[in-house]
């Protein structure tokens, strides 16, 4: 990765005074405004330092997010078109009602359309109606979980997409989704820089699994291992309340494990993390099965969490059938283990106890917690910003606690995961006590 790879396109040059400029009040202080060449360092490191220090190249940096002193669209004559897409996620409602807020109150911006259902929305195809957003209108939707503006996955017409934006004469388009959507919105922005059209698409991530590269959080992920640390203390009950009690309890992460790491870590009464990022085995002497049969030997009680992406390579299936996002659709790890377990228990004539929970959709539809909505409002605070200062194909990111923008492309490049060698999964291992390794020779 190079200092050129992120560097974020512009539609042109901002010659606009912002409105947070002119509303400044004489005893009032001077917004800190942010310049295009201010910058967010990716590594941080003194060894890095040194390194860049030595040589010609410039560092990498993302381009750090927040409000333009000159802004390049109009307000009074701007019209803006939010779109949700995806999975459900904690936030996704805080994200549209700040949008709505910051571009009406900061931004004098009164022409807001809500696109409903995803990118099926915008495809005349499908006949969605679009809504009229206001103040008033998503004043109380961050209240309640799922999304306001409804959501779909698949992918739509480019053409037809970008046809419904120019007819309704939409100027900037914010995309609320994960890695499928913001796939789309750089779809959306090839096809309008095709047509010379002066439109900025704009990424919001929206991914419960934390796995969108160059982030380091995306909303809704702090409230999602949240709810499930209440649900592992309770399976955790169920568990110890039994003689050989086994709580076997799956968690989102379809490619990453970061949800079940993480409330792993916060319960601190999980005994075994199983992650898309490792592989293990079922038999054999160091094999899942053998290690639980131990732990149950010596304390009675087992506590299990599996991420829903783990263990693919276990089934005899590996057919790459995909959802409508082209996502690739996994196999039930959880009923998948449940059933092992139970069958190798009981043949062996094991007594035991086996409680299954899978709280996923529970999960994914809650409204977000305190610190999440807080980091949803700053995130479609810090969009706006940039969108309407005319930057385009970009993504919001969060690196070393700043605000980052981040070109598309560079983002849904790779798929953030567990570095199963990094201080995370280390964590893990010492608060489970589980094997480095679950692989027989």
């Amino acid at each position: 990765m190079k200092y050129e790879d992120l560097i974020v396109q512009t539609l042109g040059k901002g010659n606009l005074i912002s409105p947070l400029k002119n509303t400044q009040r004489a005893d009032s202080p001077v917004y800190k405004f942010v310049d295009d060449d201010d910058r967010i360092l990716y590594d941080v490191s003194v060894e890095n330092y040194y390194r860049s220090k030595g040589t010609d190249e410039i560092p990498v940096s993302f381009e750090k997010a927040g409000p333009k002193e000159y802004i390049f669209f109009e307000p009074a004559k701007t019209k803006v078109a939010i779109v949700t897409c995806g999975g459900l996620c904690p936030g996704v409602n805080n994200v549209i009602r700040s949008l709505v807020h910051q571009l009406h109150y900061r931004y004098g911006i009164s022409r807001i359309l809500g696109i409903k259902y995803g990118y099926e929305g915008l495809s005349p195809d499908f006949n969605h109606p679009v809504v009229d957003l206001d103040a008033a209108m998503v004043s109380e939707i961050h209240l309640s979980g799922g999304t306001f503006l409804g959501t779909s996955r698949g992918e739509q017409s480019v053409e037809k997409m970008v046809d419904t934006l120019e007819i309704l004469n939409v100027n900037v388009l914010f995309c609320i989704g994960g890695d499928g959507t913001l796939r789309g919105a750089h779809a959306i922005h090839e096809e309008i820089e095709k047509r010379k059209l002066k439109i900025a698409v704009a990424g919001i991530p929206k991914t419960i699994d934390n796995d969108i590269d160059l982030i380091q959080k995306s909303f809704g992920f702090e409230t999602a291992f949240s709810i499930a640390n209440d649900i592992i203390r309770n399976a955790h009950n169920e568990a110890y309340g039994a003689h050989n009690g086994i709580a076997l309890v799956k968690l989102m992460g379809r490619d990453s494990g970061f949800i079940a790491a993480s409330a792993a870590l916060a319960i601190q009464e999980v005994n075994f993390v199983l992650v898309p990022e490792i592989s293990f085995d079922l038999y054999g002497p160091r094999g899942f099965l053998k290690i639980l049969r131990k732990r149950l030997e010596e304390r009675h009680h087992a506590v299990v969490v599996v991420a829903e992406g783990a263990g693919q390579d276990l089934f005899e299936s590996h057919d790459q059938e995909k959802d409508a996002s082209g996502n690739v659709k996994h196999k039930d790890i959880g009923i998948y283990l449940k059933e092992k377990i139970r069958e190798e228990f009981s043949a062996k004539g094991f007594p035991h106890v086996i409680k299954y929970i899978d709280p996923s959709y529970i999960i994914r539809s809650a409204p977000a917690n305190a610190n999440d909505s807080k980091f949803c409002n700053l995130l479609a605070q810090n969009a706006v910003h940039a969108a309407l200062a005319g930057k385009t194909d970009f993504v919001l990111g969060f690196w070393n606690n700043q605000f980052t923008l981040i070109p598309i492309p560079m983002a849904v490049r790779n798929r953030k995961k567990i570095d199963v060698e990094g201080e995370l999964w280390w964590n893990v291992l010492e608060a489970t006590g589980q094997p480095i390794s679950m692989k027989n020779p």
